[in-house]
């Protein structure tokens, strides 16, 4: 009988963590990277390009505590919540650019969890928008009657965000929450 118990409650320890990463999961975009486009275009690579920072600020920013989010490497620096904040109005740039957009500086009071689901949402819209698009060129970055083209879209925003989710991660990891071993950033999968 104690066996069976036993066994029962190790069945249950292994089971149920996987329901509740696929409950937290289900409604965040950038688990993992999407399929692969058939075709190079300029729209599916820079697609591509969005994709792969929704899947780094994905795993950069999963699971932080306050420890983590508190965290800055010296006085000057910026904390992780502060740079989260940075990436989120890097993401509206970015998603504004697509949908064609003037940008504005409205300042919202945001947790880190609405920061990080708006963040992957404009991510995945961007990223939808130009997958599908034949002339990204469109798609200028917007301040007030000033229009900047979609190359510095790649050098600014989305490479600037990339760099900063490379700094979450080691903020992280010197504040002993490291990111998932399992993050495949080659493959843009969860590894066993």
């Amino acid at each position: 009988m104690n066996i069976l118990i036993i066994r029962i409650l190790l069945i249950c320890n292994i089971i149920a963590p996987m329901f509740s990463d696929a409950q937290n999961n289900d409604d965040l975009p950038y688990y993992e990277l999407p399929k692969a486009p058939e075709e190079f275009t300029a729209g599916t690579m820079a697609a591509r390009m969005v994709d792969a920072l929704g899947f780094r600020f994905y795993w950069a920013t999963d699971s932080l505590t306050s420890k983590d989010l508190a965290f800055r490497a010296n006085q000057e620096g910026k904390s992780t919540e502060e740079t989260i904040i940075h990436i989120y109005s890097l993401s509206n740039t970015i998603v504004n650019s697509t949908l064609k957009q003037s940008n504005s500086k409205v300042k919202e009071n945001l947790s880190y969890t609405e920061l990080r689901s708006k963040t992957l949402h404009n991510l995945k819209t961007a990223a939808d928008i130009l997958r599908t698009s034949k002339d990204i060129s469109q798609y200028k970055i917007i301040f007030g009657d000033r229009e900047i083209p979609f190359w510095n879209q790649i050098n600014g925003p989305i490479a600037d965000s990339i760099w900063h989710c490379g700094q979450i991660a080691i903020n992280r990891r010197t504040t002993g929450n490291p990111m998932n071993p399992k993050v495949n950033h080659f493959t843009g999968k969860i590894g066993s």
